[in-house]
């Protein structure tokens, strides 16, 4: 296949061709002129001479304090250029690049004029200290520094900036500090890029001359490195002087290389990690013979399922929240509250408010007796699962689990211990020692929903935390969660888009529309009277919007929906009507249905042992029809077909809104 690929490949045009050749010859070249040029012989005597490697040691010894300074300063504005909105960033990014297309000898200048004895710090550093930099093997260090810092910098920056802040808001949940965020999450994730930008940093810093030579001179021994020692060899000997170059030459192309081009250093995503197959396929044969030897569905049993420490608080939930989302949120201990709404609505909004995470909204919160409105994330007690579960893809399932744990200073034996038994509660203690990129996507939820059952929360949000698992997993999963809550002293908030989760798991169904409060009610209310058109066809409903008139609704297209109980003429209301009430017929049918429309089938889908069928009509919005396959045979649907609809008014239920 390869060699197919290779043979239909698209040539590229000459006239794109032909400059890319000059270009790589123009820039091979003068290399090919020092191999060609090179004493080969006498290489060896050339960088063994006493000046040769007196430079050589200043200049090591120069280019690690260049990169130590450079990574001391660099690291935390590079962060600072990548995570903190503030007025002047695109300047100091500007001031970070300068160096990089400043003339070396005028940086050299400019560094005198800053930190030189008449300079503008210069003689405080005198004065004060007895530092003096210029004439001095510590100015090489400033004036490598200087040019060589930004490499570091704009490569750290790039990778940061590719690292999606959901793994340190996730960590922030669990209870680490902004600190210890940095140390054990991002650093780590961002290896690539500092590492790349290191190696560059260092290079760049050994091959300096210009500054070098401006504000910290030429001395032997003192600011004569390597570069120096090439432009004083030149004069009187240039065949030393190319040796020296040709050394300087395989250190930079030996960083480069190890570097692969991966000078930006972007986080790689735990999903695209090259995950051997073989591990995957073998994951996923585990699961599927763990599953097998279970009814569908069924839950763990009970010896299966390890108890899980359990804190025994009691923390009632209060919150204001204001901005994007305006509403009052009250909860007993407890208490599981499913959040659903369009896309839009202000679901995930709300919890990041709740967690402190957002300028778009404000929460003044209180847990139990305490006001946790002015803390900062980590400190809150509130934990998380976002929707891609962000597992810190550096860490094993159990060394994310017991995240949390380590991050309130659990001891470490304890904190593993405990994370063992949730990993064990949610199905994947057998992945207890795999990375990220090594579990499937339902897998990856589950370890992510147990890191934050075992980080002992005071409130726990859950944005769709069941949306990657198939149904059997999603329902012994389910059946675990729910046991969890039933003991849990919090409050537990549940965006999810699945009717059967806000049904079975909540206590309270919240309804969102435009970040307010559409509806607040008991699962089996909302399931009867909805509120919103959205939640109606979630719930698997007909819901139409209409004025009510004293027969029932007059929809917004003209027709009339006849019902058999009334609303105060003129009120908003909503009509539910249930897909099984919804009657298809080939002709037009007599008899007692009020309600009878003529459409076409414009699609069939299966659910269970049944079919929906949705009819279209230009006398009334969509309806969907709940049959059985017999009856769809019998009929004769298919899309497209003509057919009538008929719904009685008994099974039409009116909603005031």
């Amino acid at each position: 296949m390869s060699r197919h690929l290779t043979r239909t490949r698209t040539r590229p045009p000459v006239t794109l061709a032909l400059p890319a050749l000059l270009a790589v010859a123009f820039l091979l070249l003068p290399l090919i002129g020092i191999l060609s040029r090179t004493a080969w012989g006498e290489v060896g005597a050339h960088l063994t001479s006493p000046g040769v490697v007196q430079a050589l040691r200043l200049s090591l010894f120069v280019s690690l304090w260049a990169l130590g300074l450079s990574l001391l300063l660099g690291v935390p504005l590079a962060w600072l250029l990548a995570r903190v909105p503030f007025k002047g960033k695109a300047f100091v990014r500007s001031l970070v690049l300068l160096p990089m297309v400043l003339p070396p000898t005028v940086g050299g200048v400019a560094l005198l004029l800053g930190f030189g004895r008449r300079g503008l710090l210069g003689p405080w550093l005198e004065g004060t200290f007895g530092i003096t930099l210029p004439f001095h093997t510590s100015g090489a260090v400033v004036a490598a520094t200087f040019v060589a810092m930004p490499f570091l910098v704009i490569s750290l920056e790039g990778a940061l900036g590719g690292l999606k802040q959901s793994y340190e808001e996730t960590a922030a949940s669990l209870g680490a500090s902004p600190v210890r965020v940095f140390f054990t999450v991002t650093l780590p994730m961002v290896a690539p890029g500092l590492i790349a930008g290191a190696a560059l940093t260092w290079a760049r810093a050994l091959g300096e001359f210009g500054a070098t030579i401006t504000f910290a001179g030429n001395l032997p021994g003192t600011t004569q490195t390597l570069p120096l020692q090439v432009y004083l060899l030149l004069q009187d000997e240039p065949e030393a002087a190319t040796s020296v170059s040709l050394l300087l030459l395989v250190i930079a192309m030996a960083v480069l290389i190890a570097l692969r081009g991966r000078w930006t250093g972007t986080p790689v995503d735990a999903r695209s990690a090259g995950t051997p197959a073989t591990a995957a396929a073998t994951d996923g044969a585990e699961a599927a013979a763990a599953e097998a030897e279970r009814a569908p569905g069924a839950p763990l049993p009970a010896a299966e399922v390890p108890a899980a420490p359990q804190d025994t608080g009691h923390w009632p939930l209060h919150a204001t929240v204001t901005g994007f989302n305006e509403l009052t949120l009250d909860a007993d201990p407890g208490t599981t509250i499913a959040v659903v709404g369009e896309n839009g609505a202000g679901k995930t909004t709300l919890l990041r408010a709740l967690l402190g995470l957002t300028p778009r909204a404000h929460a003044e919160l209180r847990l139990g007796d305490t006001d946790v409105t002015a803390l900062p994330p980590h400190r809150r007690q509130v934990a998380w699962v976002p929707q891609d579960g962000a597992l810190f893809p550096h860490l094993s399932a159990l060394a994310n689990t017991a995240y949390g744990l380590r991050a309130r200073r659990v001891p470490r034996a304890e904190a593993r211990r405990e994370a063992r038994l949730w990993l064990d509660r949610l199905g994947v203690g057998h992945l207890a020692a795999r990375k990220p990129a090594q579990l499937s996507g339902g897998q990856a939820q589950r370890v992510a929903l147990a890191r934050a059952l075992a980080a002992r929360p005071r409130l726990l949000l859950l944005d769709e935390p069941l949306a990657a698992l198939d149904q059997t997993t999603r329902a012994r999963v389910r059946h675990t969660l729910r046991t969890h809550l039933a003991g849990f002293g919090g409050v537990c908030l549940i965006v999810t888009h699945d009717p059967v989760e806000a049904v079975s798991l909540a206590d309270r169904v919240l309804v969102l529309a435009d970040g307010r409060t559409l509806q607040d009610a008991p699962p089996a209310e909302v399931t009867r009277h909805p509120r919103s058109p959205w939640v109606a066809r979630m719930l698997g409903r007909n819901a139409w919007p209409g004025t009510a008139s004293a027969d029932g609704l007059a929809l917004p297209s003209g027709g009339r929906l006849v019902t058999a109980e009334a609303l105060p003429e003129g009120s908003r209301a909503l009509a539910i009507i249930g897909p099984e009430a919804v009657s298809v017929h080939r002709d037009r049918p007599a008899g007692s249905p009020r309600n009878v429309w003529q459409g076409s089938v414009r699609e069939i889908t299966a659910v269970g042992s049944r079919l929906r069928v949705l009819v279209g009509s230009a006398e009334a919005p969509d309806l969907v029809a709940e049959i059985t396959p017999e009856a769809a045979a019998e009929l004769g649907l298919v899309d497209g077909s003509k057919v009538w609809t008929s719904v009685k008014a008994t099974e039409v239920t009116l909603v005031e809104l």
